[in-house]
């Protein structure tokens, strides 16, 4: 029992099982008001979230973004009225009864998935299954690695995961899990809803595994517990609390739907609403007697106190702040507040310069290592990582080469072969906040990472993502490696930033743009081949921020626009100079980012792009160029897979050449003539 009780005139005490019947009846409520969702899991795991939020979580909801609350992360996001019921027992502020009223409708803060940023107490995006846990394992990498600098008087908090079935069979589940144990993560706390039911049914039909006997294999501690018995729930998340070195895995064995008369343990609970005589007839089951969406005072005012009782651990946290010292203090806001210091413009601006007066002919990934090399000295936040391609990436430089590992908490994250978990984690990181994370593969296995990009890009999180052998300039490995259709895929993606910078100038101005865009995730797309270094400018000015910019304007009015991106807009300098020596007035656009030159004023872009004729050039797909062109035929480009060869082969097999770009250009110019 839990020795609160409600108003003066009311004296009976207010159990466990009470507080997660609040929960249950709230999420029945709102899944039949709204006409969808799902109560089932609600339903299962209500009296986990009632022990873990009433014995052990650490939080207080009147300050939700207190930098060492314990983080929360609903796996199996599709149950969010788990969440949503626990943030309004708790208190928390915008989580009034109106907005569980709301569940799913237009702009609630409510919505069917968990959405970060969109309402407070939501500690990562969550829906697609498998990524909750990922994000999980980025978040206590974040934890440990702070704790690390700081100290654990600042940063001593434990992340805690419900997940299903579902995230577990996720191949970025598996992922994570790996990850984790390899690392020890031993502040990751997994309560897993055992309930054997899927969507189609029992998950007998195709997952029949021993999860235990699988995480025993990860390095995990595991238990499997009565997930309707509080007191086991309890005594199990003490002991997982109690393992330091390892991460922990509870197993509880769940009823989904539980306290439904006809609908208990089947798949019908779980994605649709109870229906108005299975609620009330699941309600009396519960004892429950109070209207729609009334919760009696006692248990009321328990969930209340539950909410609050955070306050003293995080005023006793704020006086360990204070006490620091003003630098320890200073530099823990600012990392915290996702701020830069106040020499990161002259940094870079030096490493700018550098580059003017020693310029460098290199491939882009080079060109990022070298401006990795000057700012992440600057920016301790930085953590990198790569998904086993290290030395491909080139993401690891001398201020981040110290390894996170079981026994270190250093810079680096070497990810392993795990593509999506790593770009998962990330997200994670980024959203614990304090750190900033980039994280490299091959861009053609962007695809592995797509999803957990696409969910950075929801978030609004700075997840930086360097995918370097970016075109059919990958040469010898062939088609298999050779991204064609993947930047115009993330071109299409909302919130993303994507860059494909020409030389060492704009792959610096690259990631300025990427380290300042606090609320949007970037993609670096860089070259395998070598590059000249095609700017000379010494004003300050990055250019890269319009998106697009004249990087050579035509002798006269122009004749023909050359717009390029990455390694080909030294060859469509090239095909400019020959049109030159022929006295056709050519200009060459350089094109780092179509998401940043969209969002310059109409004036700006129609000056950048001209009147003449224009043709693109970029060893990628020609898919989404008629937006400059006016055909596809104006592009010089790939049409389809590459092939196995020597770069310089497959650009002349392919007809990505000066004289193809020149022959073209003289087509439209007599076309138009």
């Amino acid at each position: 029992m839990v020795a609160v009780y409600g108003e003066e005139e009311l004296t009976a005490a207010v159990s466990i099982r009470d507080l997660a019947n609040a929960i249950r009846v709230l999420s029945i409520d709102a899944v039949e008001a709204a006409k969808s969702g799902h109560p089932g899991m609600p339903m299962g795991m209500a009296d986990a979230a009632a022990v873990l939020f009433g014995r052990h979580l650490k939080f207080d909801s009147s300050e939700p973004g207190w930098p060492d609350r314990d983080r929360f992360v609903l796996s199996n996001g599709h149950g969010s009225m788990l969440l949503y019921s626990l943030l309004h027992l708790t208190g928390y502020e915008d989580m009034t009864i109106e907005q569980v009223r709301n569940f799913r409708q237009w702009g609630s803060k409510t919505p069917g998935h968990p959405e970060y940023g969109h309402t407070a107490g939501v500690e990562t995006t969550t829906g697609p299954l498998g990524q909750g846990i990922a994000s999980a394992v980025g978040m206590a990498i974040a934890e440990r690695r702070l704790s690390t600098e700081f100290g654990a008087a600042l940063v001593d908090h434990r992340t805690y995961v419900f997940c299903g079935d579902g995230c577990l069979m996720e191949g970025v589940g598996q992922e994570a899990a790996s990850l984790a144990g390899h690392l020890q993560l031993g502040k990751l706390i997994v309560l897993y809803d055992d309930n054997s039911i899927t969507i189609d049914g029992s998950t007998a039909i195709a997952f029949s595994e021993n999860v235990l006997a699988r995480f025993d294999a990860y390095g995990w501690h595991t238990q499997r517990v009565d997930g309707h018995d509080p007191d086991a729930i309890d005594a199990a998340i003490s002991q997982a609390k109690a393992e330091a070195s390892r991460p922990s895995l509870i197993a509880l064995k769940t009823i989904i739907g539980y306290g439904s008369p006809s609908r208990a343990g089947t798949s019908s609970v779980h994605g649709a609403p109870l229906g108005a005589s299975e609620a009330a007839a699941t309600k009396a089951v519960y004892g429950w007697t109070a209207d729609t969406f009334e919760i009696p005072a006692p248990i009321l005012k328990t969930w209340r106190e539950v909410g609050a009782k955070g306050a003293k651990a995080r005023k006793d946290w704020q006086a360990r702040l204070e006490a620091a010292g003003a630098d320890a203090r200073s530099e823990f806001e600012r990392r915290t507040a996702g701020s830069l210091p106040a020499r990161y413009e002259e940094a870079v601006n030096a490493a700018k310069a550098k580059l003017l007066e020693k310029p460098q002919s290199v491939a882009t990934r080079k060109a990022s290592q070298i401006a990795l090399e000057a700012l992440t000295e600057l920016l301790p936040e930085m953590i990198g990582g790569s998904a086993d391609l290290t030395h491909s990436n080139l993401t690891r430089v001398p201020a981040v080469d110290s390894d996170f590992t079981a026994a270190a908490s250093g810079r680096y994250v070497s990810y392993g072969v795990r593509e999506f978990a790593m770009a998962a984690a990330m997200n994670g990181m980024a959203a614990h906040g304090g750190v900033i994370p980039y994280g490299g593969t091959f861009l053609v296995f962007s695809d592995y990472c797509r999803n957990a990009i696409r969910v950075a890009a929801l978030m609004g999180v700075r997840s930086i993502f360097v995918m370097t052998h970016d075109s059919i300039g990958l040469g010898e490995d062939g088609p298999t490696h050779q991204p064609v259709e993947h930047l115009a895929s993330l071109r299409a993606m909302p919130n993303l930033h994507v860059f494909r910078p020409a030389d060492t100038i704009e792959t610096l101005e690259c990631w300025d743009l990427a380290i300042t865009s606090k609320n949007t995730p970037s993609v670096l797309a860089l070259s395998r081949q070598n590059v000249p270094q095609l700017h000379a400018q010494r004003d300050g000015i990055n250019r890269c921020a319009r998106g697009a910019y004249v990087l050579r304007e035509a002798s006269s009015e122009r004749a023909v626009t050359i717009i390029a991106t990455g390694t080909e807009v030294a060859l469509a300098i090239q095909a400019a100079d020959e049109l030159e020596a022929r006295n056709i007035p050519a200009a060459v656009v350089s094109m780092p980012s179509w998401d940043f030159f969209e969002q310059q004023p109409k004036d700006y872009r129609s000056s950048v792009l001209g009147n003449a004729p224009r043709i693109a050039v970029e060893a990628l797909s020609k898919f989404g160029w008629t937006r400059y062109v006016d055909s596809e035929d104006d592009v010089i480009g790939m049409s389809g897979f590459g092939a196995s060869a020597p770069a310089e082969t497959l650009y002349e097999q392919f007809g990505i050449t000066r004289d193809a770009i020149v022959t073209r250009a003289l087509a439209r110019i007599r076309g138009k003539q």
